[in-house]
């Protein structure tokens, strides 16, 4: 499964690029719950906590259905 969060987060890198920012894998578990960090723009920016849930975690749901959770580190 971590292959298929690395692939699926390089069709989302696009987007957080031409805001100025980033995310980097950091893990995913055996219960489906992927850590990412947010760098450049997106780390301190108000919204990435909904960059996040509404962006990244739905997308990487919707890709592959064992992920359960994206949480920020």
């Amino acid at each position: 499964m971590e292959e298929q969060v690395k692939s699926a987060l390089e069709n989302v890198r696009p987007s957080l690029q031409a805001d100025g920012g980033d995310v980097e894998f950091v893990s995913v578990d055996a219960d489906g719950v992927v850590k990412v960090r947010l760098t450049g723009a997106c780390g301190h920016c108000p919204m990435s906590q909904m960059t996040l849930k509404m962006g990244i975690e739905n997308y990487l749901k919707k890709e592959i259905p064992q992920v359960k959770e994206v949480v920020g580190i």
